[in-house]
């Protein structure tokens, strides 16, 4: 008996500290550096850039058109909110013609906090209770008085 409850306190114990290891986990789609020093500013096209690394995780297509390829690296542990460690983005501007114009790289230190508002924009109009809510319809819908169609969808 005595070894049976230790051999389920131990598988208990491994239990317990296997559920609080982190997980890793890798997002999103960072070209290898091998493929990034193929790309020549004022020569590469966006047909030979996509060939080489890929399809982008983002397009941003105002002005001068840029790709954007982001990876992230996450360790969430247990049943807490995931935690961000890395992020490297790589940016591909293109000129009008679609050549590359510039090659630019970002880390997690090199991105800003954004902060939100907490406010709301207020309405037109009156906030109803529940019961106005249940009670104001009543007497609002009847039905016609000759053999007219509800709202014009009924026969003709």
């Amino acid at each position: 008996m005595k070894k049976i409850f230790r051999t389920a306190l131990l598988a208990a114990v491994i239990g317990g500290i296997a559920a609080c290891t982190p997980t890793i986990d890798n997002r999103g789609n960072l070209p290898h550096p091998e493929d990034l020093a193929k790309i020549t500013a004022g020569k590469t096209s966006r047909e030979e850039v996509q060939a080489l690394l890929g399809t982008p995780s983002s397009v941003m297509p105002y002005g001068d058109e840029s790709w954007q390829y982001i990876s992230a690296v996450f360790e969430t542990t247990a049943f807490f909110k995931p935690e961000l460690k890395d992020r490297k983005v790589v940016s591909v501007n293109f000129d009008m013609a679609g050549i590359v114009k510039t090659v630019t790289y970002k880390e997690l230190q090199d991105g800003k906090e954004i902060v939100l508002v907490d406010r709301e924009t207020p309405t037109a109009g009156k906030e109803l209770g529940i019961l106005e809510q249940l009670m104001g319809n009543i007497g609002r819908f009847s039905k016609p008085e000759s053999g007219g169609s509800l709202g014009g969808m009924g026969r003709n």
